[in-house]
């Protein structure tokens, strides 16, 4: 028989159990900020930010999309409003017994001004639910839709202005350097507007009840605001009910774009009102953005 014994002249037979040499590096473990810090809010928005292309384009096509194959195209969105603007001011004109060269131009720049701040608060409660496909699949920040759906506002605002710029060939307003204050004015209600929509955003998309429910507080809020009505009119100025107006604030965020464009100073106070609730606002925000960011995706 076969000596099948082992000698000392085979192989060695490999180990299992043989380790990696110990000179082998791991890469290295970099610093991870935790989900739920400021860092990660404030990197959120910057990174948003930097991506302008994307939700700028996007914006571009959402008015593309909401007029296409029509004949004028987002030219409805001027004749909307300047029929709207026309309508209402000539009827409340002849309830308050106002000249309608003074008080046409009046209504249709409020008008404009709040469709503006309605457009970011109504579309706000929605802007994540209705980009759900894009939250699930698209690695981005939040704050692009956020950005892009107040990207889209500020065009419906520029195709408005065309109702402005024919009702002061209509009729004119002693306009000056003061009314480039509408730029800044209108800076501050978008900023304003980022940070409502991120708020009501967050909220709502965990609470699908609080859409309808600011879409009704908004319209109500429509007829408390001087927009169709002047609280200084002679018929309002000597009941004290007309002084609460300056308890709504969108008395003073409308104020800070419609009086420089009409060619009116601005009262300091405006200013200071919608400061003060800028920087509420957005430290609110902020805090729902930190403690909340992670959790929309699966809410949507």
């Amino acid at each position: 028989m076969t000596d099948r014994r082992k000698t000392s002249t085979d192989p060695p037979v490999p180990s299992a159990t043989v380790q990696a040499p110990s000179t082998v590096e791991q890469p290295p473990t970099l610093p991870h900020a935790p989900s739920r810090s400021f860092r990660r809010a404030f990197q959120d928005l910057a990174q948003g930010w930097r991506q302008r292309p994307l939700w700028g384009h996007l914006g571009f096509q959402d008015i593309k999309q909401r007029y296409r194959r029509s004949v004028i195209g987002p030219l409805w969105i001027t004749l909307s409003t300047a029929m709207t603007a026309v309508a209402l001011g000539i009827l409340y004109s002849t309830l308050f017994k106002t000249e309608v060269p003074e008080f046409l131009p009046y209504v249709a720049v409020g008008l404009i001004v709040w469709n503006f701040i309605a457009g970011c608060i109504n579309e706000g409660t929605e802007v994540f639910i209705t980009n759900e496909g894009l939250i699930k699949h698209l690695p981005a920040p939040l704050s692009v839709h956020i950005y892009r759906m107040v990207w889209r506002q500020s065009l419906f605002f520029a195709h408005n202005l065309l109702v402005y710029v024919v009702l002061m060939v209509v009729f004119p307003h002693p306009l000056g350097l003061a009314t480039l204050l509408a730029i800044p004015g209108l800076m501050l209600v978008a900023l304003n507007g980022v940070w409502v929509a991120l708020l009501v955003g967050i909220i709502a998309t965990r609470f699908r009840d609080i859409p309808p429910i600011i879409s009704s507080i908004t319209q109500l809020l429509f007829f408390m605001t001087p927009i169709v009505w002047k609280y200084d009119n002679a018929l309002l100025a000597n009941t004290p009910r007309a002084q609460y107006a300056e308890l709504n604030p969108f008395l003073h965020y409308v104020a800070v774009v419609r009086d420089p464009l009409l060619g009116q100073p601005v009262e300091p106070r405006h200013w200071i009102v919608v400061g003060g609730i800028t920087v509420v606002g957005w430290a609110l925000a902020l805090i729902f953005l930190r403690n909340y960011r992670s959790r929309v995706s699966y809410w949507v």
